[in-house]
């Protein structure tokens, strides 16, 4: 067993999901160089919406990502795969490292849906953000500084000189985001949650000066976390960023406070540290990560250069962030709670991390209660 297969797993494709793997097979030895079959195909296991493929040959293994099968019903913009295939290809070559992309078929005929091939990459997908499993506090600080200077690289790429200028929609990030998720929370309603209410007209009128200038740009994986991290098997360093399709253009502080929400979500509730002795870990805490974050980045300088807010400013808008990014994450879950009542979503997983979504509200609305606190 590689170390992939021991940090994610793999399992027979199901029916939903199968599909003709001769016709991959043939697609594939006319468009990946030096690829040689016979082709064997396992899905790789999690909850990913895009169904993720082991597929494997005599010489070689890749991986494939392609849309649901043919008889899930998509809106126009969801499971974006080439979205996925142009950002990872045109982060070739930067300091943040990406699978080698192989080739794209947006040609639905050959298999049913469209997909991409890349490389499959050896290493380690670590899913505890406490990292007790760890030999060492050393090796836990490593990571958790490795992690910073990934996301400090991509937010610092020139996306106009890698060709993503149009990877993103003008005008006001946040706005956008918080009246698509206020949409789809309202739609997904089970049972009152006073908080999730008072935060979808908080957080537009309370919008910082930092999350309304524009200049503040850069590509957004918009899913930033350890799991969605490959490492290398035996090294603290990053070999693959994984996941792409929240990516676009947006806010930088969006995705840094996004991932910044494990110090504060506890690890009982979810995969958070909060609540943890991470000192005795040797993890960093948020102050000092933030801090890594800004000096690699230097964006509270470019704030204070360019008149948008000061350092102390910035510190005392963070609570919104993370209000606005807690937010939105149970807006997401509540979608889970509304599938699960709809009974196209019963396992017991489905039902635990819809639960999650009251609870996350309730914290959201604490930091903007600590925002406005801050800001008297």
């Amino acid at each position: 067993m590689n170390q992939f297969d021991a940090f994610t797993g793999t399992r027979p494709v199901t029916d939903r999901h199968a599909f003709d793997a001769h016709a991959l097979n043939d697609w594939m030895s006319q468009n990946i160089q030096d690829f040689q079959g016979p082709l064997s195909v396992e899905m790789f296991k999690g909850g990913q919406s895009n169904p993720t493929y082991k597929l494997t040959t005599p010489s070689r293994s890749y991986v494939m990502r392609a849309k649901p099968g043919p008889v899930a019903k998509l809106l126009p913009s969801a499971h974006a795969i080439e979205r996925e295939y142009a950002v990872m290809r045109a982060l070739a070559g930067t300091d943040v490292p990406v699978p080698q992309m192989l080739a794209l078929c947006e040609d639905e005929a050959i298999i049913g849906r469209a997909f991409y091939i890349m490389e499959f990459m050896q290493g380690r997908v670590l899913w505890d953000q406490s990292l007790k499993d760890m030999n060492s506090n050393a090796e836990r600080a490593a990571i958790y500084d490795e992690m910073n200077r990934v996301i400090a690289a991509l937010h610092s790429v020139d996306f106009k000189a890698r060709g993503l200028a149009d990877y993103g929609r003008p005008g006001n990030y946040f706005e956008r985001q918080i009246a698509r998720w206020s949409k789809q929370y309202q739609a997904s309603v089970t049972q009152p949650i006073p908080e999730m209410d008072l935060l979808m007209r908080w957080l537009p009128a309370h919008m910082p000066a930092s999350a309304r200038d524009e200049r503040l740009v850069s590509i957004v994986h918009g899913d930033y976390r350890l799991d969605n991290l490959m490492f290398h098997p035996t090294e603290p360093r990053v070999i693959g960023v994984l996941d792409w399709e929240l990516s676009t253009l947006g806010h930088p502080l969006a995705d840094f406070s996004y991932h910044c929400m494990s110090w504060h979500i506890p690890h009982q509730l979810s995969r958070g540290i909060g609540g943890l002795d991470i000192a005795a870990l040797g993890i960093p805490d948020e102050d000092s990560y933030i801090t890594r974050y800004c000096e690699r980045t230097g964006i509270a300088r470019f704030c204070e250069e360019h008149g948008i807010t000061t350092r102390e400013e910035l510190r005392s808008d963070w609570p919104w962030y993370l209000a606005y990014n807690m937010f939105r994450i149970a807006a997401i879950l509540q979608g889970i709670a509304k599938r699960v009542e709809a009974g196209t979503a019963a396992s017991a997983e489905a039902k635990a991390t819809g639960a999650q979504t009251t609870p996350l509200a309730q914290l959201a609305w604490s930091f903007a209660q600590k925002f406005d606190a801050a800001k008297r």
